[in-house]
């Protein structure tokens, strides 16, 4: 019989935190859940209750280092930004948007742990990589230097090919995304952090589907130009604790269930079809069914309130409540989903119900 679910306790591996800063002093954020602690290794932060940029650090790249999702700039450094990953949480600084006066604010946090470098394989010149990995969670950060040859191949350390993939140049260029549910043909396709639509162009993937030991590239500039450094973050599916699927809207109030095998702690959602905002919802902001309160990765904007239109976070998947066209209307969604809690633990006992 197969395993109910490989990972017992998601929160060893990822956490939803919420904190409410006073913008003048650097401050500890530590967990404050009561389970397994972690250090994280990815920190997504958003200011929820004010504009602000969505800021992605991570420990690859190292401290102070942030990237926008909201926009296609450099790498910006902030001395006052995120300054350190601790054993159970982290530290920020002043900065604004991590750490505004008075605000509410989100971090989404991922750990790795398991470190590697060395020289990219594939066509053109190898360069130099180093990354950071969980083989249990099927997470991967990867800092890597560019060739500009198509055919360039990242190294990869997970049992699976990833089915999610965020690539983003540290200098100025889009976030340039794979996603394995997108089209029967996902190794042709792309997304951005953009309202846009699925484009087909083999600049991204090289139309070769990654693979458990590499990512390959095409030859677009914002993610292969030689000699420029980039980033990605690499997931794949893990039994009971992460899933990156799709579903076809059905444009009804009573929404479409959506099984994934866990109660979900964070669910990310895109309309894959058509040209419309990331959807970003959680188990900790309102902390009840439905949950309406959407942060969008493309936006600056603090929580939109969608009134009745956002999805309920079950036992064992979501399910959509609203015939929105923004998440269920009857085009193809494109979701990613980490858990809180599986649905059966690994001695088949279920969890509880939300």
């Amino acid at each position: 019989m197969a395993a109910y679910t490989t990972i017992d306790d998601p929160s060893a591996y990822f956490k939803v935190q919420l904190y409410t800063r006073n913008a003048t002093d650097a401050t500890a954020i530590t967990f404050d859940d009561t389970d397994t602690d972690m250090q994280p290794d990815f920190v997504w932060i958003k200011n929820r209750s004010a504009s602000g940029d969505h800021s992605l650090t991570d420990s690859v790249r190292g401290v102070t280092k942030t990237l926008i999702s909201n926009g296609n700039d450099e790498e910006q450094t902030y001395a006052n930004g995120l300054q350190a990953f601790s054993s159970d949480g982290f530290t920020v600084g002043t900065q604004a948007i991590f750490n505004g006066s008075g605000n509410g604010i989100v971090a989404w946090c991922w750990k790795a742990g398991t470190t590697a470098s060395g020289t990219t394989t594939g066509s053109g010149t190898g360069k130099s990589y180093s990354s950071s990995y969980n083989s249990t969670s099927g997470f991967q950060i990867t800092a890597y230097t560019g060739n500009g040859s198509a055919g360039h191949t990242i190294p990869v350390g997970l049992s699976s090919a990833p089915n999610f993939v965020i690539c983003k140049t540290r200098a100025s260029g889009s976030f340039i995304i794979y996603h394995s549910g997108n089209t029967s043909a996902p190794e042709t396709d792309y997304l951005e952090f953009d309202t846009g639509a699925t484009t087909d162009n083999n600049g991204a993937w090289n139309d070769v589907a990654p693979t458990s030991s590499a990512v390959t590239l095409g030859t677009f500039g914002d993610l292969n130009t030689n000699d420029q450094t980039n980033i990605m973050y690499a997931w794949h599916n893990v039994q009971g604790f992460s899933k990156f699927g799709s579903y076809v809207g059905n444009a009804n109030v009573d929404g479409n269930f959506v099984y994934l095998g866990f109660r979900p702690a964070l669910v990310i959602v895109k309309k894959a079809s058509a040209t419309d905002n990331w959807f970003m919802f959680d188990n900790k902001r309102e902390g009840y069914n439905p949950i309406n309160d959407a942060l969008r990765p493309n936006l600056d904007n603090g929580e939109l309130n969608l009134s009745g239109v956002g999805m309920d976070l079950l036992s064992n998947g979501f399910k959509l409540r609203s015939s929105d066209d923004d998440l269920n209307d009857s085009n193809t969604f494109i979701y990613m989903a980490w858990a809180e809690a599986p649905f059966v633990n690994s001695n088949g006992v279920p969890c509880n119900a939300r």
